[in-house]
């Protein structure tokens, strides 16, 4: 692992997340403004500041002052960056509160590009897939990972991919919000078993040392592939757990729509 004594550097990944809450507190004021008989739900806004602390645990000391020194730091940034926080910011249903927010105009049009095929294309559990796990195996079964940590514009990089990748995946499976052409609940437990499966390889043969091209230490490697591991298996289980809620309640939804 290499150091880069960047912990000035923590101030605008401070800045960014603050600008974040500002942002969604200001869309749930207007979505309640417009809207004052539907509000706004008080646990979708904590969800999502839940998220948010869960990132400025990740990227501030001293979880990333250990992520620059230790291999097994950086694997329990990934998993906050890449599967903790993603659960918690996509239950925060931040697509359907700028809906509500934005003039009807403006919600036609992002509705629109919701639904252009390049984004459903991305949102596709497939891609969501390959982005968010099957990318490990590149990521460290090749020098990939020792050069892009080579350089601090490589790790905020990689940071930005678990983070995107991640929070796609979360959506694609679990999320409230709106997602033309979303599979069926067991279509998608298919899609986040197989999430699980490649974890547990991708963990098994790094903790074995097996093809591995990480530049650390082999007690670190051995001790990041156990973080992965269970790690990984709690964050699927919340996963888990959120796209059966989720299923329930558009359940319940499309029955009372039904009925009315």
């Amino acid at each position: 692992m290499h150091h880069h004594g960047a912990d000035a550097g923590a101030a605008l990944p401070a800045l960014v997340l603050a600008l974040a809450a500002a942002t969604y507190l200001s869309l749930v004021r207007r979505s309640r403004a417009r809207n004052p008989a539907r509000g706004w739900s008080p646990w979708r806004t904590a969800s999502f500041g839940a998220g948010l602390v869960l990132l400025a645990v990740a990227f501030l000391p001293p979880v990333a002052t250990w992520a620059r020194a230790d291999f097994r730091g950086h694997m329990v940034q990934h998993l906050i960056v890449g599967m903790y926080a993603p659960v918690a910011l996509v239950l925060g249903a931040p697509a359907t509160l700028l809906l509500r927010a934005l003039p009807v105009h403006q919600g036609r049009r992002l509705s629109a590009l919701l639904h252009s095929r390049p984004l459903r294309a991305l949102a596709h559990p497939l891609t969501a897939l390959l982005l968010s796990t099957v990318s490990l195996v590149p990521l460290y079964f090749t020098p990939l990972f020792t050069v892009l940590t080579a350089h601090p514009a490589g790790h905020w990089l990689l940071h930005a991919h678990f983070l995107v990748a991640g929070t796609l995946f979360a959506h694609v499976i679990a999320g409230p919000d709106p997602h033309p052409g979303r599979p069926g609940t067991r279509t998608r437990l298919v899609y986040l078993g197989c999430a699980i499966a490649v974890h547990a390889v991708v963990s098994q043969l790094l903790y074995g040392g097996f093809w591995t091209r990480v530049d650390a230490p082999a007690d670190q490697v051995r001790g990041a592939a156990e973080v992965m591991y269970y790690g990984g298996d709690l964050a699927e289980l919340l996963l888990a757990v959120a796209l059966l809620t989720t299923a329930r309640t558009r359940a319940r939804r499309s029955a009372a729509a039904a009925s009315a």
